[in-house]
């Protein structure tokens, strides 16, 4: 049985006297190009979680769609890391980062729900990880949403100066033909350079 993300693990914290949660998720640690996104979102009462769900689970129109609706009736927060500093401290220390500062934007939360294995060090607020918290959490999935999106947008702006390589379909993603692109024209300076396929045509 396929279930939707709730407000359960939220309630609960509420009820333990936690007045302002967030979600916190990223996008884009397994490409090989442009930047990782992590976002944060504070569900308010009352706002109708009936159509989120984890973003990989969503259409393109839908993600479109409910990002605005977030955006417009939720507190959020994101962060943008690019490739080169993930190069330079490495794809995990560069999503703690990203989301260290959505923790800093986002500074009138008491607790965080990060998705994954981890916490965020260097923060003064309570944290839980939740392996696939896009599932568990609605706040957590609204933030995949968040991240979602605006990566996505961002690596179709790059496209339009490398074409060449697909980003408006793979979204940085080393698909084939993204690699078959490495490999005729070389990488450029929006990919990450430390990652495996790219590494190998430096």
């Amino acid at each position: 049985m396929k279930t939707k993300p709730t407000l359960e693990i939220e309630n609960k914290l509420k009820a333990e006297g936690y007045k302002y949660i967030i979600g916190i998720d990223e996008a884009g640690r397994g490409p090989g190009a442009g930047p990782v996104v992590a976002a944060g979102v504070n569900i308010p009462d009352g706002f109708n979680i009936s159509e989120i769900n984890d973003s990989k689970k969503l259409t393109v129109k839908k993600r479109d769609s409910l990002f605005e609706i977030i955006t417009n009736e939720c507190p959020y927060g994101f962060s943008m890391i690019d490739n080169n500093l993930i190069d330079a401290i490495n794809i995990l220390e560069a999503t703690k980062l990203a989301m260290r500062n959505v923790i800093y934007q986002m500074n009138e939360a008491t607790v965080a729900l990060i998705d994954g294995n981890f916490t965020v060090n260097n923060v003064d607020i309570e944290q839980m990880s939740l392996i696939r918290g896009d599932s568990r959490s609605a706040s957590i999935a609204a933030a995949s949403i968040i991240g979602k999106v605006i990566r996505d947008r961002h690596m179709d702006k790059l496209h339009k100066i490398y074409p060449i390589y697909g980003w408006d379909k793979n979204k940085g993603y080393l698909t084939k033909e993204h690699i078959e692109a490495i490999q005729t024209y070389g990488p450029c300076e929006y990919h990450r350079k430390t990652f495996g396929k790219v590494k190998e045509y430096v």
